[in-house]
């Protein structure tokens, strides 16, 4: 069985009372592209700077293609065969795109080097700015240029720390996509931070969610969303109406409609059910549950539209690509129920 790329037993990093690594333990395969998301201040950056080597563990272990790495054998960040992408991209700014890309590769001979730094700029589609400056590239261009130095002593795992952060948005979207399919191709582990719910699950076939310095959940993209262990989970990467509602005989009693129990609830009370903009569909055609628009914003594709339902303390959201007549009042929708969630 092949060994994981990462492996952290128990880590724990604490800086004055704040516990940043709490107890966590994580395995990252070879190959994955694993987007390690949740708020600001739960643990994400000091976990990339504990697998680099430049932060040190209270308590723990790590390992790397399963040695350890870590306590009286601690082994240097340079040597640890890994690779680092910046927010920044903290490239050389008195050195040119080629020099930029050699700096990795001084251990190589001169020839070997600048032919695996052409190659890997001719891969990335910036041969040509080679004798370039970083100040005279676009933001784009910069992100390559650093993902070129990155890969150039040809490291086993690339940690990435909110690396397209400074590009806009459409932008943003393609060079990573760009990115991400180069180091996909080359057989990298890759552990990208990153704030932004989307990118986590769009850009890694594994997302690891947390939370003040603990794992909240990990797994596929369509886990996290499909499969939320709890509220918080489903909440960080979509909106949720949080309607109340009554258990009775295995049925959860609302006033949008009557929805199954998870199977392990079976006491009788009061809960909470979770339901999604995009859960709820909407017509103006008589039927389920009907309720008055207080509000509407059109977005193209899709419209966002927010509903007053009697018997409801708070107004529901909805998002849907149905579109309604610009003078309707009253509309009437119904909740699909394997989109409904309840913890």
């Amino acid at each position: 069985m092949t060994e994981p790329a990462v492996q952290l037993e128990n880590a724990k990093r604490s800086f004055g009372s704040t516990a940043a690594l709490d107890d966590l333990s994580l395995d990252i395969p070879q190959g994955d592209v694993l987007s390690l998301v949740g708020p600001s201040g739960c643990g994400k950056s000091t976990l990339l700077r504990v697998i680099s080597g430049v932060e040190r563990l209270d308590s723990g272990h790590v390992f790397l293609n399963g040695r350890p790495v870590d306590g009286d054998g601690f082994i240097e960040p340079e040597a640890r065969g890994v690779g680092f992408m910046f927010q920044d991209y903290a490239l050389f700014p008195h050195l040119s795109v080629r020099d930029n890309v050699l700096f990795g590769l001084k251990k190589r001979k001169r020839a070997d080097a600048t032919a695996r730094a052409q190659d890997l700029l001719g891969r990335l589609g910036i041969a040509h700015l080679a004798g370039r400056f970083p100040h005279a590239l676009s933001g784009g261009e910069q992100q390559r240029v650093a993902l070129a130095r990155a890969l150039a002593p040809e490291p086993g795992i690339i940690l990435m720390d909110e690396p397209f952060s400074n590009l806009d948005q459409g932008l943003r979207q393609r060079v990573r996509d760009e990115t991400l399919s180069v180091l996909r191709a080359s057989g990298t582990t890759v552990i990208m931070v990153t704030h932004d719910p989307q990118e986590a699950l769009s850009a890694g076939n594994r997302v690891v969610l947390m939370r003040k310095g603990s794992i909240v959940q990990a797994g596929t993209p369509y886990d996290l969303y499909d499969r939320p262990v709890d509220a918080y989970a489903a909440a960080f990467f979509s909106a949720l109406n949080a309607v109340p509602g009554f258990i009775r005989g295995g049925r959860v009693e609302t006033r949008v409609g009557t929805f199954a129990a998870p199977s392990g609830l079976t006491r009788e009370g009061k809960t909470t059910v979770f339901i999604r903009p995009d859960a709820i569909h909407v017509t103006t055609v008589p039927g389920d549950v009907q309720a008055r628009i207080r509000q509407r914003v059109f977005l193209g594709t899709t419209e966002n539209v927010v509903l007053e339902v009697e018997g409801l303390d708070q107004p529901l959201t909805v998002a849907t690509p149905t579109r309604l007549p610009v003078d309707a009042d009253m509309v009437f929708f119904s909740v699909l129920p394997r989109k409904v969630l309840i913890f």
